[in-house]
């Protein structure tokens, strides 16, 4: 479907069954268009569809990466001939050693660690570079806590852009190097996520042949997680979780999810069945936690320092629609301290020989505490979601593992340090 948008060329785009932008708050609509704030509310604006008939066989047949679902994201219909890094349909492990850890029954791990940066942030990007391609924009950039710079200094790359990517100065070295080796304009700024995503707003309307994914085009963006719930549906046998557990940066994935099981229902997909969403934060960032203990609608933004830089959004943008997701499924959200982060790690890392960032650490010791205090039923069918490969946070793991022990070179003492 062909749309004429009001765009900064004024020109037709071509973004699949995307058909208009609608404001959260209201229910504002307008045109296409690479524009993230409604005029009218002020609110977020989100892509409204229409969807037509899709069938599983479909979908079954495409593509083994997301583009197997485009006829669910606002992409172009030839999305698969643009050069991009083809993200998606990533792993759903069926964790039963972590279950019996947790206490659960039924538990499945939706492995994102496997995709072409490791993390989920390469879906998002390939969703945000297939609407910026027909907006006429030539860069892509963003603000990132580091995935998200992986991701979109990446896909740059393999499209044949320029890429610009700010990030805190303090983030982990590993992702400062898995950024800057694919030569874009890599800006490191003095200063935490919420001020370097300040900055890139304010670039945003000086350049206006950027694209940055999480803020002009971030209506267009955010619509690629939903392909985290597609694949877990589709890998579940075509039907819902009954649970399941989302780390909390922006909180934009966490909401996202939530629409990709509402559409998958509302288009006969699957059996619309009831599902509770979990939210996930660490202690030392846990704004949308705070307000949910506390019974607010509002989320009061904090100073983050916790050791999960990826999750450290002081001021999460879809914060208040992540406290309506998770109440009205019936979930809840929890937070955990940095110690538990780092057992999180290691418990998904020896029960399942999967290595995640300290964001998976934060889902698993979250999913352990909701187990614990009663609010995650151990009986239901839970997915939790592993977005990032813990090779890209090793500091955070640095005093508390290696060698068992040093020895000489000779079978004796192996055998020695092995029975000590």
């Amino acid at each position: 479907m062909t749309v004429v948008a009001a765009t900064h060329s004024d020109r037709a785009v071509d973004l699949g069954p995307a058909v208009e932008l609608v404001s959260k708050e209201e229910g504002h609509r307008q045109p296409l268009a690479p524009e993230f704030v409604s005029p009218h509310d002020f609110s977020p604006l989100e892509v409204a569809y229409d969807f037509g008939r899709v069938r599983r066989e479909e979908i079954e047949s495409g593509p083994r990466n997301i583009w197997r679902y485009k006829k669910l994201l606002p992409v172009p219909s030839d999305v698969e001939k643009i050069p991009n890094t083809e993200p998606g349909f990533t792993r759903l492990v069926r964790a039963d050693r972590l279950a019996k850890a947790l206490g659960v029954r039924r538990l499945w791990v939706k492995d994102d660690t496997g995709n072409p940066t490791h993390s989920f942030k390469d879906r998002v990007v390939a969703v945000a570079l297939a609407a910026a391609r027909e907006f006429g924009f030539d860069t892509l950039a963003c603000p990132s806590t580091g995935n998200l710079a992986n991701a979109v200094a990446a896909a740059a790359a393999r499209a044949g852009w320029r890429s610009v990517v700010l990030v805190p100065s303090s983030l982990e070295r590993a992702k400062i190097l898995t950024t800057a080796v694919y030569d874009g304009a890599l800006v490191a700024v003095d200063g935490n996520y919420d001020d370097v995503n300040r900055l890139a707003t304010e670039l945003s309307a000086e350049h206006e042949t950027w694209a940055f994914v999480n803020v002009n085009v971030r209506p267009y963006y955010s619509e690629g997680s939903k392909t985290l719930a597609f694949e877990v549906a589709e890998q579940l046998g075509w039907r819902l979780p009954e649970q399941i557990v989302v780390p909390i940066a922006s909180g934009s994935q966490l909401t996202k999810v939530d629409k990709g099981f509402r559409e998958l229902g509302e288009l006969g997909l699957v059996d619309p069945s009831r599902y509770r969403v979990f939210g996930a934060q660490a202690t030392g960032c846990s704004p949308v936690s705070t307000a949910f203990r506390e019974g607010h609608d509002v989320v009061q933004p904090v100073r983050p320092d916790t050791i999960a830089r990826s999750l450290a959004i002081g001021n999460p943008a879809d914060g208040p629609y992540v406290l309506d997701t998770v109440r009205r499924t019936g979930g809840a959200i929890e937070d955990v301290t940095d110690d538990e982060v780092v057992e999180g790690i290691r418990l998904l890392a020896r029960t399942e020989g999967i290595f995640t960032e300290t964001a998976g650490g934060v889902t698993v010791a979250t999913a352990k505490k909701l187990v614990d205090t009663g609010k995650l039923d151990p009986d239901a069918e839970t997915v939790l979601l592993i977005t990032g490969d813990g090779l890209k946070t090793l500091d955070a793991l640095g005093d508390h593992v290696g060698p068992k022990a040093t020895v000489p070179p000779s079978v004796e003492a192996v055998q020695a340090a092995l029975d000590a």
